[in-house]
């Protein structure tokens, strides 16, 4: 019995653009400076003790550096604090921000997605990719969604070939 069977592959004819985020992910280090380690007896920080730190440290060993700085510990910490290490950690750090390594995340996400040509999506129908061999932050997926939606026919989420529907732009 002669049987030939062609095979038509209708995820790659369909017309769907896949958008990995995990090849948008930033590489470079991340850190957590927790400034309890400043503060006098773990509840005040000493503005000239501070200062004298600030003044003293190596601050080239953040070069190339993503930086979360928070305070661990329930004390009144100033605002220009936090200024004056951003000050400091700037000249090489990559990225400064406020918070934990979670909100850290959430912004060089947010940057790196930002970069996209979205453009380059108008009216296609576009499959998020869903699984990643690391962990690709919620906050990436809503950011994602915000930049696409204006622009593109529709959003999934998944694999071509097992999608949930996201949205689809009413005709």
């Amino acid at each position: 019995m002669d049987i030939q069977e062609n095979f038509v592959n209708r995820v790659a004819e369909s017309g769907l653009i896949t958008l990995d985020l995990e090849e948008y992910y930033h590489k470079g280090d991340r850190i957590l400076y927790d400034i309890k380690d400043n503060l006098f007896q773990g509840l005040i920080l000493r503005e000239k003790d501070f200062r004298a730190f600030v003044k003293d440290h190596d601050w080239a060993q953040y070069q190339d550096k993503n930086i979360a700085i928070y305070c661990s510990e329930d004390a009144i910490v100033p605002t220009w604090a936090y200024m004056l290490l951003a000050n400091r950690m700037s000249p090489f750090a990559n990225e400064i921000v406020f918070g934990d390594l979670n909100t850290l995340e959430a912004v060089l996400w947010s940057k790196s997605l930002s970069a996209i040509n979205i453009e380059s999506f108008r009216d296609a129908r576009v499959v998020v990719k869903g699984c990643a061999d690391f962990n690709v932050p919620i906050s990436a997926y809503v950011f994602i969604t915000n930049l696409l939606t204006p622009v593109v026919k529709s959003i999934m989420y998944g694999e071509p070939c097992s999608t949930v529907p996201i949205f689809k732009r009413k005709v």
